[in-house]
């Protein structure tokens, strides 16, 4: 795949590690904040709906109108449920990502990219930096995005366009690597990015393929030699 792609990105969550390692530190956030954690996980849904209705489209205030969502499902104030998602979730989640272990072989795939002559990026739908310096990945890219600074979530073409843009490459020479079929892999292809989707070993062995996803893989190794290829 070298001769048909300039750039190299990647989703974080789910896609860098894995989602199990993350739930099972947040069971005790979600033990006391039920109800919080669900209406902002119900704002986003509205956002992603709305996003369906308004192709191509982008908010202006994205946090403010996050909140604002979330504030009408829990009945309260919209600015202080924004100074609330940012203290228990932007902020406060930091500690919890700081316990989890990326995949095996990361690293090793960013630097032989690299080594490749490949640009690299990081897109993800949750603001970049939440994670740190994304487990050493973040000083290996070129680029690094948040998909909610662009004032649109992925499946949407304005976070993909953004980050063609920043790389300086044209959607179609970007391999743009995910683990959702409908954001990552549906998303990046509506805009002419060649796509890869991680997918569980035993899923791989049984011979499970993405649909729509030019590749499957299960290891980062496995990945660096399809690409390097």
């Amino acid at each position: 795949m070298r001769a048909e792609i300039d750039a190299i990105a990647f989703d974080i969550d789910g896609t860098l590690y894995s989602n199990w390692s993350f739930y099972r530190q947040l069971f005790p956030f979600l033990l006391g904040h039920t109800r919080f954690l669900s209406a902002f996980g119900e704002a986003r849904r509205d956002i992603r709906i709305w996003q369906e209705a308004h192709p191509g489209a982008a908010h202006e205030d994205f946090f403010g109108w996050q909140a604002e969502l979330a504030a009408r499902r829990l009945g309260a104030d919209p600015g202080e449920t924004r100074a609330r998602i940012d203290r228990l979730i932007y902020e406060g989640w930091k500690p919890l990502f700081a316990r989890v272990k990326p995949y095996r072989h990361t690293a090793e795939t960013f630097r032989r990219c690299r080594a490749a002559g490949l640009k690299i990026g990081i897109l993800s739908d949750f603001l970049p930096e939440q994670k740190g310096d994304i487990w050493g990945l973040a000083d290996l890219s070129d680029v690094v995005v948040g998909s909610e600074e662009t004032g649109a979530l992925k499946p949407s073409p304005i976070p993909f366009r953004a980050l063609a843009g920043k790389l300086g490459v044209d959607p179609e020479r970007i391999l743009y690597v995910g683990n959702s079929v409908r954001s990552d892999v549906e998303g990046a292809r509506a805009v002419g990015m060649k796509t890869a989707c991680i997918v569980h070993p035993v899923a791989l062995l049984l011979g499970h393929k993405v649909p729509g996803a030019d590749i499957s893989f299960a290891s980062y190794r496995k990945l660096t030699r399809i690409v390097l290829e």
